[in-house]
């Protein structure tokens, strides 16, 4: 394009915070709050469906699912969500964002009363049923990235964009908060009105069914937030980006508009056409041009992306495992199976309000005055200091007098976390690609997160559960696959702070100069 703009694009880029930002925020938000409920929420029951299923008589941890099962139960959502994002991210650039938007929330809906009702014959049934739903209850949850993230920043002014998108992001955080109060309650409930004996001594008893109540409760209520934004969702118009840009379309991008920020805006139908780069010109996703242009910008979002994630869902699915390590609740054998739940709720609830659900928001006040890259690189060189920190000197920390020190830096990394990549790496593929590509280059970024998140899963949660043991036969200290665990993080949070140098800066540029899009109508067509 010319270095002119349509005026439906300039009224967005200036127009003043109003209601219907807030209503966007809102409304793609609280899809971020059922998607960071739906995949945390699994890690606070994952104990009580061990203590259920397979459970051993007089063993010494009861609760503990098989490395393969936890492994599974874990990390199958993750594997659904990195092809949700691909998919729905490729598809939003070509059906439209709008239109997709609802079958990901239908999906979420679906899945997480799905996964509540999991049954089957034995423990295998039931959990094969379980990972079954779960993994499409993460190709919804994937969906919601690209297209929420696209939506929002298509939607807002470019002077505080990154707050607007880092808000909408920030909901996660609530959703966190959200499951780990849910289950606390939940569970407290069930223990005033069972009183249930210590399963570890009764596995067979009459209070089994209620626990198994429990972890389908906690799953299910996934899918009321979801419910509530359906109506809103499906109100909102196409953003007027994908409507002017790529649907081609610009009388109706400005009829949307003029309704959305309540002005008069010119439909321009012959400068649309002296400003929009003919389709032959338009360059593709595989092409040189695309390489050349935005090759790196690509390889910076996806890689700082995958190295955040691995740390970051790690270190959420083996907090129950740091807990026990450090002494903060019990062993199992002392509790029953719904106050182990409580106990577990109940810490990691503590950790998101006081780190989690703060970091969020400090990102979303300073992410237009500091900028993306600043908040990116002092949120992974953080982390890293924080994780060796807390490694080297494990022994140190486990120590019972020194246990507040250990849970205060603990969540240090979590709010460094998310004052700073967790929130950036969200942001920046929503701001740098071209309208036509911007959903599926978010799409793959989001997927190489989650690729990321599966290494963790997979990986370090394998490696937490299956080292200690193994070390301890050797005559090692206890919790050394903990130890291991902090220190190979702190090396991929390092990484991530060196891969930040491809992500360029977008701090109060529009999306069209971020995506050279300015400058598409004299350039010769490479495809």
């Amino acid at each position: 394009m010319a270095k002119e703009q349509l005026q439906v694009l300039s009224a967005l880029d200036s127009a003043k915070t109003q209601y219907y930002h807030f209503t966007a925020i809102i409304i793609a938000g609280m899809g971020f709050f059922t998607d960071a409920y739906d995949l945390f929420c699994i890690s606070v029951v994952t104990k009580l469906l061990g203590r259920i299923y397979y459970h051993v008589e007089g063993a010494k941890n009861p609760g503990s699912l098989p490395p393969n099962v936890s492994a599974a139960v874990n990390g199958v959502a993750f594997c659904g969500t990195l092809s949700g994002q691909l998919f729905f991210g490729w598809l939003g650039d070509k059906m439209g964002r709008k239109r997709v938007y609802g079958i990901t929330l239908l999906l979420m809906i679906f899945c997480s009363i799905a996964s509540g009702l999991s049954i089957g014959s034995g423990p295998k049934a039931v959990m094969g049923t379980l990972c079954f739903f779960r993994f499409w209850l993460g190709f919804g949850i994937g969906g919601d990235y690209p297209l929420s993230a696209t939506i929002m920043s298509e939607y807002a002014n470019k002077k505080t964009r990154g707050a607007f998108v880092a808000a909408v992001f920030a909901m996660q955080g609530f959703g966190i908060l959200a499951g780990g109060v849910f289950a606390i309650i939940v569970s407290y409930i069930f223990m005033i009105k069972f009183n249930a004996p210590s399963y570890a001594i009764d596995p067979i008893g009459s209070t089994v069914p209620e626990a198994d109540y429990l972890w389908r409760i906690v799953l299910m209520f996934g899918a009321v937030p979801a419910t509530l934004t359906f109506y809103w969702r499906m109100k909102m118009p196409e953003t007027a980006r994908y409507t002017a840009l790529v649907a081609k379309d610009v009388k109706q991008a400005a009829a949307d508009m003029s309704k959305v920020l309540q002005v008069d805006i010119e439909t321009e139908p012959q400068k649309f056409e002296q400003l929009a780069p003919e389709p032959t010109k338009a360059f593709g996703l595989l092409s040189k041009k695309f390489f050349n242009r935005h090759g790196f910008h690509l390889l910076g979002t996806t890689t700082t992306w995958f190295l955040l994630d691995i740390a970051f869902y790690s270190q959420n699915l083996f907090q129950k495992d740091i807990f026990s390590a450090i002494g903060w609740t019990p062993p199992a054998k002392t509790m029953n199976a719904v106050e182990e739940v409580y106990r577990i709720a109940r810490a990691q609830t503590l950790i998101a309000l006081c780190s989690t659900v703060p970091g969020y928001w400090f990102t979303v006040v300073f992410i237009d005055k500091m900028g993306r890259f600043a908040i990116q690189m002092m949120g992974f060189f953080l982390m890293t200091v924080f994780m060796f920190v807390l490694a080297i000197p494990y022994n140190y920390w486990t120590n019972k007098n020194h246990l507040t020190g250990f849970v205060v830096m603990y969540s240090l990394t979590f709010f460094f976390a998310n004052f700073g990549p967790n929130a950036t790496t969200f942001v920046v593929p929503a701001e740098i690609f071209p309208a036509r590509l911007r959903s599926t280059c978010h799409g793959i970024s989001a997927a190489c997160g989650k690729l990321g998140a599966i290494v963790g899963a997979f990986g370090f949660l394998y490696l937490a559960q299956n080292q200690d043991k193994a070390k301890a036969d050797a005559g090692y200290p206890a919790g050394i696959g903990v130890k291991n665990s902090l220190i190979v993080l702190g090396v991929v949070n390092f990484l991530g702070m060196l891969f930040t140098f491809l992500v360029p800066e977008a701090k109060g540029k529009s999306l069209e100069e971020m995506s050279g899009e300015n400058n598409d109508k004299n350039e010769t067509e490479v495809v």
